[in-house]
């Protein structure tokens, strides 16, 4: 990751106008995407864009289409799609690489690129370093009679829904469920409805008038309480939020709970073990909450951490040979039906295994009993090499050690400021607040020293 000039964790984010989100960067990125993908041996490759529902994804569409056909690469135009759609059209279509134009859950002034594979995942590092290095190449335009075209996907809305609903079993049905869905105003407002209607539930639909601007503001999956309050007012039976490009969902039981990541996790958990289908370990992150791990060590089955990223989450399911994965925020990753995480495959997941349970949201999550977490951010300039001096490293083990086998410790340095966080979960809310603030304070005094 440190010999990347642009590239994140995520693809390639950052404030609208201020390079390299900017026209003129994304002009030279769809060219050098085009050249990579015709080095390795494609004749007029075929990449797909989908974007989210910012105002931004009109310029970047455009800049990206006409570097790509500059560098002889057919392009298909989805419009306002969710992320893992175009990971599915991209596979189903045979395309050579898919991007999406979304900033995932941040403001509409944000925005931002990722890809997909010819195989629907994330690319390789190797291909991203490739990318980047023909995006600071000349830019030069291939012959006019090897220039690419663009077409617009007209149906790209009806194929992935169809996708989603053969995610779950061909009898599976809805009838008798009123659910509230809230879009976010982003990529899943007209998608979103549609699925859950067609399988037979009666759809509320909220967050799915998108203006350009209003793409998570105060909606989805980041903001909750307005899909708690719909559900609350409509006696509906179960709530779902995505987050602005629909690879992340919360969920919200008939009384108003809000369910996360880990519930869902949970109770995902809990039902494919039933039924013979979880394979390999659940795979969570160091923010995954240690009731978690408890619970699903009851089913005898094992959590692994990962750090905190969907794309380390996958690394670690592929890698031991797991199914089911995810992070708190509620990025899920459902490997048996999907490439990559996706918020309308999860929430029908997590319907199908209450419909087999006989249960409601509320019933099923009642064997996951989280701990209280306590997180402190200490921000010093010299906290990140803090980390390593003997003194944070002997009160870290201290800490450990009267923590073990009832809760744990996570000392995280942030990748982008001068931030450590300090995160500690336990059974008593007293204790953790006291040792994170112990802990937080010796990593502070040891950055302030150095």
């Amino acid at each position: 990751m440190n010999q990347r000039k642009y590239f994140g964790t995520d693809g390639i984010r950052g404030m609208v106008g201020q390079w390299p989100i900017s026209a003129d960067f994304m002009l030279r990125l769809g060219r050098a995407v085009g050249s990579v993908l015709a080095r390795e041996g494609k004749d007029r490759p075929l990449v797909l864009i989908g974007k989210d529902t910012r105002i931004s994804g009109y310029m970047f569409e455009s800049a990206l289409e006409s570097g790509l056909v500059a560098a002889g690469a057919d392009v298909g135009l989805l419009g306002p799609m969710p992320t893992p759609a175009v990971a599915f059209l991209t596979r189903s279509m045979r395309a050579s690489a898919g991007i999406v134009i979304s900033a995932s859950h941040n403001p509409y002034h944000d925005n931002g690129i990722k890809f997909f594979s010819a195989g629907g995942e994330k690319l390789s590092d190797e291909v991203e370093l490739a990318i980047e290095r023909e995006v600071d190449a000349d830019f030069a335009t291939v012959a006019s009679e090897r220039l690419g075209r663009a077409t617009r996907i007209s149906d790209a809305v009806a194929r992935y829904a169809e996708f989603c609903k053969a995610t779950v079993a061909e009898d599976f049905s809805l009838r008798g469920l009123k659910l509230v869905l809230d879009c976010a105003h982003g990529a899943t407002y007209q998608v979103a409805p549609k699925v859950f209607a067609e399988l037979g539930a009666e759809v509320i639909a909220i967050g799915d008038k998108p203006d350009g601007f209003n793409i998570n503001r105060e909606s989805g999956s980041t903001h909750p309480q307005a899909l708690k309050q719909a559900v609350l007012a409509h006696g509906a039976d179960l709530g779902i939020a995505f987050d602005g490009d629909g690879d992340r969902l919360v969920l919200v039981d008939r009384h108003g709970v809000l369910a996360d990541g880990d519930d869902i996790l949970y109770v995902l958990a809990l039902s494919w073990h039933a039924r013979g289908l979880l394979e390999g370990p659940v795979v969570g992150t160091l923010m995954s909450n240690y009731g978690l791990q408890l619970a699903l060590a009851e089913l005898d089955v094992s959590l692994i951490r990962a750090n905190v990223g969907d794309r380390y989450v996958m690394q670690q399911l592929r890698q031991h040979g797991g199914v089911l994965g995810g992070e708190t925020s509620g990025h899920i990753l459902c490997l048996d039906r999907a490439t990559t995480g996706d918020g309308i495959v999860a929430a029908l997941a997590v319907l199908e295994a209450l419909a087999l349970s006989g249960q409601d949201l509320a019933t099923a999550r009642r064997g996951l009993k989280k701990l209280p977490q306590v997180m402190l951010n200490v921000r010093a300039i010299g906290a990140r090499e803090a980390l390593v001096s003997s003194e944070v490293q002997q009160s870290l083990a201290e800490v450990e050690q009267t923590l073990r086998g009832r809760g744990r410790v996570v000392l995280r340095a942030s990748g982008t400021e001068p931030l450590v966080r300090v995160t500690i979960e336990a059974a008593d809310a007293a204790e953790v607040q006291q040792l994170a603030e112990k802990l937080a304070g010796i990593v502070k005094s040891v950055a302030e020293r150095s």
